[in-house]
């Protein structure tokens, strides 16, 4: 079970310096307690690095898209993103992202990475005319199907979201710890930016009138997670984490 209060982490994509400052950062707001919604280590940055800090942590975690795809850089080569960091971690490493539900259920809090019928499927937003846009209460409902869950975590799109649906949960994306920006094919070609590089969390906490919610944008080193980026060969990731932008 949950405690009261507690942080919503998702998309850390190995920025193991916006790791570091979300968790300095919920430490210093007195949240002693965590979860992480996936998408954990694909990208040039510091895999490895990160992999070890999570696995220290043991927060509940569920596997996102990426970790399905870093994992099947065993049999083929995958996306660069994905491969990078398959090539950077150890089997230890990768035998613990295995290891990780594609879901959970907490009490009366839902976890997931996408949508409960698919990791690749945003829950909170619709891509309209190549950028995401916030999906409707009746998208959203229908996509979510059928839960008695008050709380609904979800991850995947990187932009921050906050929807109640009428008689239903509350459902919350804490935007990215570790990507603000980035383009996509999948489901059409589009783009992800929030405007800024700020790594993205939430803080969650049960009131007696329902969930009050944080959604905290944390300063961090970006110049240096940009300059790693570049120097693995990455400048599209330079740009995203520089800027927050995908233009």
């Amino acid at each position: 079970m949950l405690p009261d209060r507690f942080a919503v982490l998702s998309d850390i994509h190995g920025n193991l310096p916006a790791l570091q400052a979300v968790l300095a950062d919920l430490h210093g707001r007195g949240v002693g307690h965590a979860v992480n919604l996936g998408d954990i280590l694909s990208g040039p940055l510091w895999p490895a690095e990160t992999a070890d800090l999570l696995m220290g942590l043991n927060l509940p975690t569920i596997a996102g898209n990426h970790e399905r795809q870093l994992l099947a850089c065993q049999g083929k080569p995958g996306g660069p993103s994905d491969q990078y960091a398959f090539d950077q971690t150890s089997p230890l490493q990768r035998a613990w992202l295995a290891s990780l539900p594609g879901a959970l259920r907490l009490g009366d809090v839902q976890l997931t990475h996408g949508s409960p019928h698919s990791d690749l499927q945003y829950l909170l937003d619709d891509i309209v005319a190549a950028n995401l846009v916030p999906a409707s209460r009746e998208t959203v409902a229908q996509r979510l199907g059928q839960t008695s869950a008050t709380l609904v975590l979800c991850g995947h799109s990187h932009m921050p979201r906050l929807l109640q649906l009428p008689g239903g949960p509350l459902v919350l994306n804490p935007g990215s710890v570790g990507l603000p920006a980035y383009d996509d094919s999948d489901g059409g070609y589009h783009r992800v930016q929030t405007g800024a590089p700020h790594a993205s969390y939430a803080i969650v906490e049960r009131v007696a009138a329902g969930w009050q919610v944080q959604l905290l944008r944390i300063a961090y080193d970006w110049p240096q997670a940009a300059q790693r980026a570049a120097d693995n060969g990455r400048p599209d990731w330079a740009a995203w984490l520089q800027s927050g932008m995908a233009t």
